[in-house]
């Protein structure tokens, strides 16, 4: 079933409108938007930070999504609430003209930081325990910043509506081009990871993104949803990288851009031992293959290769951008950003 993330101004029908204000218009629900609107949480955040019981809670979440105000997401065993990313949402109306320095909604922020503080240190344990395996792959190749430069190149400078970034990590790819897009989502089915990556963009004051919980094979957007699709260092760990690529382009628009990064092929036989890679890098004639295969042509490809350090053969990254045909005499446009649910 397909519905619409956020309805536009001056589109809103009578009893939508009346549903949504009668949802908003109690103190408790209220200062649900207000905390949603930091960023995302789940019950167990909001019964510590409202004090109140978590049934209860969940009676005014149901009453919120019901109306359309707040979405759910379920992470494993958790459930996710947040406001819909669309700006032009009426819960975003509403909380514009909330005063934050009232002082329930003060005390309740303070409440909100220090759950945030503990969130995070919990996922940099986490996070900092897989670093040193990170920091040898990176070892073996160019510098981050040199890629990066490269992909964000390859982008060019034209404004993007959506970006989406599959196998988002730590969220650094929703970072490195916050400047260039209204909305951005990224997925990865690590929890631990999600949990890493949300402080880590709202330290960085990427407000217009989110990290979410989705399968790489049935990410939970419609076909033609988005502008631009990255999939970085993400198909090696794949067992079938070619439905993955299939999957990115279906979300594409009309004239819409798939931007891969991964290794070319090496022979680093411990990244498979140890660190799980299922490939040991791609050649670009089976890449291009799987990008033909799923209806987009090759533009550019670029191979970042590093000099070999005392001997050693260091990995060779490589950037493959791959468009979506546009339609005929069409102007290049964005669907209404639609969400699959069960």
């Amino acid at each position: 079933m397909l519905r619409v993330m956020s309805k536009a101004r001056g589109n809103l029908t009578c009893e939508f409108l009346v549903t949504a204000l009668k949802a908003a218009a109690e103190p408790t629900r209220l200062r649900i938007l207000a905390l949603l609107g930091a960023g995302e949480l789940n019950v167990k955040d909001l019964t510590r930070i409202l004090g109140q019981s978590q049934p209860r809670l969940s009676r005014h979440l149901k009453l919120l999504a019901d109306a359309g105000l707040v979405e759910r997401a379920r992470e494993g065993s958790w459930v996710y609430f947040r406001l819909p990313l669309a700006a032009d949402n009426l819960a975003h109306s509403l909380l514009a003209d909330l005063d934050r320095e009232d002082p329930v909604l003060a005390r309740d922020c303070l409440r909100l930081d220090a759950v945030k503080r503990e969130r995070e240190a919990a996922a940099q344990e986490y996070f900092e325990t897989q670093a040193g395996n990170w920091d040898r792959i990176r070892a073996l190749h160019v510098a981050e910043a040199e890629v990066e430069a490269v992909m964000r190149s390859a982008l060019g400078a034209a404004p993007i509506d959506l970006l989406v970034d599959v196998g988002t990590g730590t969220g650094r790819i929703l970072e490195l081009f916050a400047d260039k897009f209204t909305r951005g989502l990224g997925f990865d089915l690590s929890t631990a990871m999600l949990a890493y990556a949300r402080p880590k963009l709202d330290r960085a004051g990427v407000a217009h993104a989110q990290v979410r919980h989705g399968d790489i094979y049935d990410l939970p957007l419609a076909d033609e949803t988005a502008d631009v699709v990255v999939m970085h260092q993400i198909l090696h760990y794949l067992s079938d990288p070619a439905r993955a690529i299939g999957e990115a382009a279906r979300l594409l628009v009309p004239g819409g851009k798939l931007l891969i990064v991964d290794f070319a092929p090496h022979a680093q036989e411990f990244l498979r031992e140890t660190h799980r890679h299922e490939r040991l890098g791609f050649e670009t004639a089976t890449v291009s293959q799987w990008l033909a295969d799923a209806g987009l042509s090759v533009d550019t490809v670029s191979a970042l290769a590093p000099d070999a350090i005392d001997g050693v053969d260091r990995l060779t990254v490589s950037l493959w951008l791959a468009r979506r045909p546009p339609l005929p005499d069409a102007p290049l446009k964005s669907r209404a950003s639609l969400e699959r649910t069960a």
